[in-house]
């Protein structure tokens, strides 16, 4: 059974909200400086942080939390903010209604790659003056969230877009390099949504490439492109993931793990865990709960 705090609502006391927004400082105070237990959501959030002192762990990777940086957390991860002192800055959450509402298109979201589910999600560090810009638009969206402007949400949704793409183009990777629903944005689409339905049980590119009426070697090139790693890197990536959050999070044995991943024998399991982290599904577990 899964002991992880999983959030589903953007406001658990709001059911019908979809886009929220708080101060950092607030949210400290709020608990009394307690530290969260690590969490996944069922939307996106966004930290920008002014001034902060800590750790952020993001899907067993961790990261110092310092001024002026951004992170980017992706519906599905784990993520736990560890602070030594209280933060300054906003935390910023939606969902993909609010995108909807806000006629941003989920392929949008999925080509900035400011959101990476399953790999390192290091901060974003802007410069003093692009920093600057992006907090901002954060400041104006705290702003209309706690106004009574007319069409506020559709006001927050243009000021939202427009911070995502000041990130992403201090990432350098530029949203509008083809048209929305190019092929090669269609094949990024479809494939990873193929693969969410589909890694517990299919392991190999050709199945995912069958499943979207292309060769592998097709699918391999446009991922590669795009994504800057193989079909089967991502896969893998995919499935180590949850390998680690069913180590750590729950009470299955690796037999137990292996077979609800699709692994017909716990060695191989152990062996493909091994060969991606370097270290054995035991080892990882036990090396976890020590922190």
């Amino acid at each position: 059974m899964e002991n992880l705090k999983i959030y589903q609502k953007v406001n658990q006391h709001e059911s019908s909200l979809s886009f929220g927004i708080s101060k950092m400082e607030d949210i400290y105070e709020k608990r009394n400086g307690k530290v969260d237990e690590p969490h996944r959501h069922d939307y996106y959030t966004v930290l920008i942080i002014i001034k902060a002192k800590g750790k952020h762990k993001i899907d067993f990777n961790t990261y110092d939390l310092a001024a002026s940086q951004i992170y980017f957390v992706a519906p599905g991860q784990v993520h736990q903010v560890i602070e030594s002192e209280k933060s300054f800055g906003y935390s910023m959450v939606f969902s993909n209604q609010f995108l909807i509402e806000s006629s941003i298109s989920l392929s949008f979201i999925e080509r900035l790659k400011l959101f990476d589910n399953y790999g390192q999600s290091p901060p974003l560090e802007p410069n003093p003056s692009q920093f600057e810009n992006i907090l901002g638009f954060a400041e104006e969206i705290h702003k209309l969230y706690h106004s009574d402007a007319h069409m506020r949400y559709l006001s927050i949704g243009a000021y939202l877009k427009l911070l995502l793409i000041e990130c992403n183009n201090i990432c350098s990777i530029n949203p509008e390099d083809s048209e929305l629903d190019s092929p090669a944005n269609k094949i990024i689409r479809d494939f990873k949504t193929t693969v969410d339905l589909n890694y517990k049980k299919e392991h190999s590119t050709s199945f995912y490439a069958q499943e979207l009426f292309i060769t592998p070697d097709h699918l391999n090139r446009t991922i590669k492109e795009k994504m800057g790693k193989t079909a089967k890197e991502y896969i893998m990536a995919r499935i180590t993931t949850e390998a680690k959050r069913l180590l750590y999070f729950t009470d299955l044995t690796n037999k137990e793990i292996a077979y609800e991943l699709g692994f017909n024998d716990p060695g191989n399991f152990s062996a493909f865990f091994k060969k991606n982290t370097q270290i054995s599904p035991s080892s990882f577990k036990s090396k976890e709960k020590i922190k």
